[in-house]
């Protein structure tokens, strides 16, 4: 993991191509459904849209365009790169 161009997915910029590469320390807090809606390290993705008043993020993602509404409390859960 390159940890000086790491962030999480809640940090991460709208519009930009990101890459998923695994999850924070803090596993026993993190909600299933993150990994059951296919969220899985590798998968590429992008925000859509950031709903105001710290509202739930917009996620497109997979080769599918999968899309799917995160809190942005769950996206703190998810460490994301830049992708190229």
């Amino acid at each position: 993991m390159k940890d000086n161009y790491s962030q999480t997915l809640n940090r991460f910029p709208k519009n930009k191509l990101g890459k998923i590469l695994g999850y924070n320390n803090n596993q026993l807090k993190m909600p299933n459904k993150i990994i059951e809606m296919g969220l899985l390290p590798e998968t590429v993705f992008r925000i859509l849209y950031q709903a105001p008043f710290n509202g739930p993020l917009y996620v497109e993602f997979g080769e599918e365009r999968s899309r799917i509404a995160l809190r942005k409390e769950e996206g703190e859960f998810i460490i994301v790169e830049d992708w190229n």
